[in-house]
């Protein structure tokens, strides 16, 4: 426990970020004051809300400002507790940022059951991507049984979740992915009915009406763009719109022309509806059981990709936004059984 590593923003990105945009910085090792824990990062979630908080987009969360240790969550062991809540070895989850040691109130962290799956999970399919599927797609989606159910970015954390609770509840699922690669994944690997490659396809909105019959009656958007003009014409009554991303977007320097295709919301009496998955946050003991037993029966399942080192984080964010993840992308910074608490 000599020093500590993190990634710092170094430059303010102008469209889709370059690794100059970040630097490794070192320094000593943080340590907890009164009701504080010291934590050792085991593995760094990248998320594409990250590229919104070097925006500024969000009101409701402050901003990645240059010179600013990179937000996001991390999984790690306590090394030091200054609170009776945590004692030390134990496994944790919170927005520790991107660094191999982290301080965090007790407040602040969750701690995790290894029985319910493997650390990494936490910040997947049983962490924050997973709840945004679970409650986006239950409480905002309402899928029913017979109904179809589109999910953009399928093969995504998030999109590949919310397709399998709709199958879960008895729903014809089509995923939307980005090539050959994910829609097998998605389609063998994950029980999607079908999947669209929609960067092959030369007409997306054709293909959807040939893998929808039946229209469409829940659209689970991660995209926003083109693919969400696609959808639209092809809702069915009553369609649920669940706006939970808008990656196509994020590195735009300018904002796309719209809203559009309002007209399919009149004929169709469809619902729009944006949310905030930390809205959830008291229900995530709720959300996390059910996903955790739908792994234990072989339901729900994931993949992840991994970037090994603090010094890769840069790249596997940047890999990310650009959809050459399947799955969870992940960064590993230390094998768990080699820690010494």
């Amino acid at each position: 426990m000599d020093e500590n590593q993190r990634i710092v923003l170094a430059a303010k990105p102008h469209g889709l970020p370059r690794e100059s945009d970040f630097a490794l910085v070192r320094g000593p090792v943080p340590q907890p004051g009164p009701g504080e824990v010291l934590v050792r990062c085991l593995w760094l979630s990248v998320d594409p809300y990250m590229r919104g908080l070097i925006d500024a987009v969000y009101p409701y969360v402050k901003p990645i400002l240059v010179g600013d240790t990179m937000f996001g969550g991390a999984v790690g062991r306590v090394a030091v507790s200054n609170d009776p809540a945590f004692a030390v070895g134990e496994l944790v989850e919170g927005y520790l940022g991107w660094q191999l040691y982290a301080v965090a109130r007790a407040s602040e962290l969750r701690r995790i059951d290894p029985q319910w799956g493997p650390p990494s999970t936490a910040l997947g399919v049983l962490g924050m991507p997973g709840m945004t599927a679970y409650f986006g797609m239950t409480e905002i989606g309402e899928p029913q049984a017979g109904q179809t159910v589109v999910v953009s970015a399928a093969a995504g954390a998030v999109g590949s979740a919310a397709g399998q609770i709709a199958k879960i509840r008895g729903c014809r699922v089509v995923g939307i992915a980005g090539s050959a690669e994910k829609v097998r994944h998605v389609v063998d690997d994950l029980g999607f009915d079908a999947c669209i490659d929609y960067r092959t396809e030369p007409d997306l909105a054709g293909a959807l009406r040939r893998c929808c019959p039946d229209r469409i009656h829940v659209y689970f958007d991660n995209v926003g763009g083109t693919t969400y003009d696609a959808v639209m014409t092809w809702l069915a009554l009553d369609a649920r719109i669940v706006i939970c991303g808008q990656i196509s977007q994020y590195n735009d320097r300018e904002a796309e022309v719209g809203p559009r295709r309002l007209k399919e919301f009149e004929m169709w009496r469809a619902r729009q509806q944006g949310f905030r998955v930390l809205d959830y946050r008291p229900r995530y003991g709720e959300g996390i059981a059910e996903m955790a037993r739908w792994l234990a029966q072989g339901r729900m399942r994931y993949r992840e990709t991994v970037a090994q080192g603090l010094e890769n984080s840069a790249g596997a964010f940047i890999g990310m936004l650009q959809g050459r993840n399947i799955g969870k992308q992940l960064v590993q910074l230390a094998q768990d059984a080699a820690m010494n608490h």
